[in-house]
């Protein structure tokens, strides 16, 4: 049932009118961040005043104005838009906080523009969350792209602005070379009919040669998704402060690439459809083949955060990869893993900026024997590398488990063993970091060396890293949310 409601529009609004503010509080950073905390915590409240009605299975429906002919923008919270917001809000009170203590630790500049940016950012994932029809999913989508861009290039240093044009070009590039003309043809072809609504408004409308055309355009277009070949943009965004990492792995930007990945499969096309015209094997070899490929990649890199965006490129893909075997359990998974790999690949990145902060140090031959100095913070890691590898009693071991059903389902046996070996690849990248750190002892000169003095980063730092490692764990125990929010999507 359709319900109209003005909470998604104020839901959308609150951390975009935070910006004046934290504009004007420039030379007040209390004050300043006071104000990012304060629309964090509204933003999140108004999610869950809507959390009620959408488990009993309503939908709210908001829209203004007239973009094209028809076309209004238009907000629409359905089960897996009200999970994707939960993530994001969520994630974006505990983001904030470890940002103050990252930031003001490494004394970075141009802080008042970090926060105004992060909290447009924001306000674009919700808007990409909520969005009601494709040319709605599609101006968020590339304002998320725009606002993040000072984030990445924070640093301003050559290889700031290397990143940052690799970034934007590839992001802007990939969606105007392909979403654009997609959704052109899908307006045309549905009839001026692009809202997303209980079925898919492309469904009966388009033949299996157009349809594997325009399902391929919009999955590799949508590139924040990070499929091969277009994902280098994401190891190379790296460069960017670890807040701003953590951004672009869990709360917004990765995230929406594949919740754009999934709305085409379930809102553009439909599931039902898709099993008709026969087209979604390409993309699920594009997305095996990313899983596998990003994987042993991940396993060569020293640098901690480029090994963890590499992770990151294969994890996403999992979730393309369950979409793809279009059954019940194979959806299910990958709406479960949006949000179970977001709170274990946050832990991963806080601790990274963590023993940054603490230490000086990025590069994994460096730490070990670092759990010695910083044990949470190393213990921390070890609980989000294990629910990012799938293992009990972590969170990622029920999207894990629903893709591997999900393979079953579509008799993929192939993919089934691609999700198997991924994982023990996944621990062959990740486990040795904590393990090395915590039951080895470190190198002579860092017993009574500098080193000696380093000690776990600050409080504003810790306890944001030890919450989302506990939620993994949490996650694993009470898993009904999730699995009945992407239940709505399935039915």
């Amino acid at each position: 049932m359709i319900e109209f409601s003005f909470i998604p529009l104020f839901t959308w609004l609150v951390s975009l009118l935070a910006v004046p503010a934290i504009l004007v509080f420039r030379k007040r950073p209390d004050a300043r961040e006071g104000v990012t905390f304060l629309a964090a915590f509204l933003k999140l409240a108004m999610v869950f005043m809507m959390l009620p009605l959408i488990r009993e299975g309503k939908i709210l429906h908001f829209k203004f104005g007239e973009i094209l002919p028809g076309i209004p923008i238009e907000f629409r919270v359905d089960g897996l838009g009200m999970l994707f917001a939960l993530v994001a809000s969520s994630l974006w009170i505990l983001t904030t906080l470890y940002a103050v203590g990252y930031m003001r630790g490494l004394r970075e500049h141009d802080q008042t523009r970090f926060f105004a940016c992060f909290a447009i950012s924001l306000s674009a994932t919700i808007g990409v969350a909520f969005a009601g029809n494709l040319l709605t999913l599609y101006i968020f989508y590339e304002i998320l792209s725009l606002s993040t861009y000072p984030l990445v290039t924070h640093h301003g240093d050559k290889a700031a602005r290397t990143g940052g044009r690799t970034y934007l070009s590839h992001l802007l590039g990939t969606s105007v070379a392909f979403v654009l003309p997609a959704m052109i043809y899908c307006y045309w072809k549905s009839g001026g009919d692009i809202k997303f609504t209980d079925g898919a408004f492309l469904d009966g409308k388009i033949g299996s040669s157009d349809g594997l055309i325009v399902l391929v355009a919009f999955t590799l277009g949508f590139a924040k998704s990070g499929l091969m070949p277009f994902h280098s943009w994401l190891p190379n965004a790296m460069v960017a402060p670890t807040p701003v990492s953590a951004l672009l792995h869990a709360v917004a930007v990765v995230k929406v690439g594949v919740f754009c990945v999934l709305r085409v499969f379930t809102g553009v096309f439909g599931t039902d459809f898709l099993q008709q015209l026969d087209v979604v094997t390409v993309i699920t070899y594009i997305a095996a083949f990313t899983i596998i490929v990003s994987s042993l990649i991940a396993l060569t890199q020293d640098n901690l955060k480029r090994r963890l965006a590499f992770s990151t490129i294969g994890q996403l893909a999992y979730i393309v990869l369950g979409v793809s075997f279009l059954s019940s359990n194979g959806v299910t998974g990958s709406v479960m893993h949006i949000a179970m790999h977001a709170f274990g690949k946050i832990t991963l990145f806080f601790c990274a900026g963590a023993i940054f902060v603490a230490s000086g140090k990025k590069y994994i031959s460096q730490m070990v024997g670092l759990g010695k100095q910083m044990p949470i913070t190393m213990i921390a890691f070890l609980i989000g590398s294990l629910s990012i590898i799938g293992l009990p009693p972590f969170g990622g071991a029920w999207s894990k488990w629903y893709l591997f059903l999900g393979a079953l389902d579509a008799e993929q046996t192939a993919m089934a063993v691609v999700l198997v070996i991924s994982s023990l690849l996944n621990i062959a990248y990740l486990l040795p970091i904590p393990i090395n750190a915590l039951f080895r002892s470190p190198p002579q000169k860092d017993e009574k060396g500098s080193d000696s003095g380093i000690k776990e980063a600050p409080l504003a730092c810790l306890i944001p890293l030890c919450i989302t490692a506990l939620a993994g764990l949490l996650f694993f125990m009470f898993p009904g949310l999730g699995f009945e929010l992407a239940q709505l999507i399935t039915k």
